[in-house]
């Protein structure tokens, strides 16, 4: 096997894949509790470590000790705390392989025997929805189904399957209603179900003047790789929630631009 020394030192190319491995398993960690309290525990945690390194380095019996005990457990108290960061972890890795979400294996699925593609979503009523709604300042939060099933968010709420219409979404949105409360699920061009719980983000870098609707439209899109739209009720903005990243403030155009090439596959020719 080819190696090279760096001083006293024989480094092979194996080692340098594992080298390579362990920085970007690293940087994705770091990606992962970025702004978070999670990651100000990783850095304390990390410092601790150092400190035992340093202690025993110097001879210092008892403290040793002490920091070893500490130490020993850590593997288990790093687990509880970064549960949720962990989660998520799990939650990329699972959308990143599964089947169902590659776009070119997802093409062959869908034909039919004329080669045509499943019909997808009328996103014209949603937009239409989207608009009246910031207009009047009235809040909303709707779901799109991509690819995860969403059955179990579903059934949290109330089950409608009905016909997407901008009348039937501005009346369950509206603050009469005793639906208007939680989110609306929409997939397979249905309204599948209105008074929807979603996950919370738990990200600390959102900003404070964003309420618990886009808390819930990030967590939603954290959890699955549903698009999430969430109107404010405060100042009728139109904010989506994509692969958990959360972009705010967008016109009317760019929400219909942005919608269309997450939800819309390219047709085959």
């Amino acid at each position: 096997m080819l190696a090279f020394r760096l001083g006293f030192l024989d480094i092979g190319w194996l080692d340098l894949l594992d080298i390579g491995l362990v920085a970007l398993l690293i940087y994705q960690i770091y990606n992962l509790v970025r702004g978070s309290v999670a990651s100000r525990v990783f850095v304390g945690y990390l410092l601790v470590y150092l400190a035992y390194l340093v202690v025993k380095a110097l001879g210092l019996n008892l403290m040793t000790t002490i920091l070893e005990y500490f130490i020993s457990v850590g593997a288990l108290a790093l687990i509880i705390i970064f549960q949720h960061e962990i989660r998520r972890f799990l939650l990329l890795i699972g959308k990143s392989t599964n089947l169902s979400s590659n776009r070119w294996l997802r093409r062959w699925l869908l034909r039919d025997f004329n080669g045509t593609e499943e019909s997808t979503t009328s996103l014209k009523p949603i937009l239409e929805t989207c608009k009246t709604l910031g207009a009047e300042f009235s809040g909303g939060l709707l779901v799109l189904q991509k690819n995860d099933d969403l059955e179990k968010f579903a059934a949290s709420g109330e089950v409608i399957d009905a016909d997407i219409s901008k009348p039937l979404l501005l009346a369950i949105f509206s603050q009469y209603s005793p639906l208007h409360d939680g989110a609306v699920i929409i997939s397979d061009g249905r309204i599948r179900a209105a008074r929807c719980i979603l996950p919370v983000s738990e990200d600390d870098e959102l900003p404070p003047s964003l309420g618990f609707r886009h808390r819930a439209a990030l967590g939603m899109s954290e959890a699955t790789d549903a698009a999430v739209i969430a109107v404010s009720e405060e100042s009728g903005r139109l904010s989506l929630a994509l692969n958990g990243e959360l972009f705010t403030n967008l016109s009317q155009l760019e929400l219909e631009n942005q919608l269309e090439k997450y939800l819309r596959e390219p047709k085959n020719r």
